[in-house]
């Protein structure tokens, strides 16, 4: 994640017809570089210590801040492994706590009830934004 290449570093991001995101905004890169039904991870916005993590469900992607409501730590127990073995349920690999991903609402565990932090996210151009901000 840190030090990683994504598509919103590359030239054609930027290119010349692209949208041009607002200064209050940040690219987490393409949604093709999420598997359907899959998972990534994103590293925390420059002075973040708290990254973000999206799910992917066809053309939706929700994005939530990569911190479990019950502790505040980090969800995944290997890079962009946020999901269960089904792919249907986001997982806490401490303590394994499972959220819905279309809304990030605890549905087991030590949280249930509670819900992930939700990022608010657009996509344009095949790219996912996100508030500058989202995570701090």
């Amino acid at each position: 994640m840190e030090g990683e290449v994504t598509a919103c570093d590359r030239p054609e991001a930027n290119a010349k017809g692209r949208e041009s995101p607002a200064q209050s905004e940040r690219c987490l890169g393409a949604v093709e570089e999420i598997p359907d039904g899959g998972s990534r991870g994103y590293a925390p916005s420059p002075g973040g210590f708290t990254g973000l993590f999206a799910v992917r469900r066809g053309a939706q992607v929700f994005v939530y801040v990569n911190a479990c409501p019950h502790v505040g730590l980090p969800l995944e127990i290997q890079p962009h492994r946020f999901l269960d073995r089904a792919g249907e349920l986001i997982v806490c690999a401490a303590h394994g706590a499972r959220f819905r991903p279309e809304d990030g609402h605890c549905v087991s565990g030590p949280c249930t009830g509670d819900a992930l932090e939700a990022v608010a996210a657009r996509i344009a151009d095949g790219m996912i934004w996100v508030p500058q901000k989202a995570g701090l």
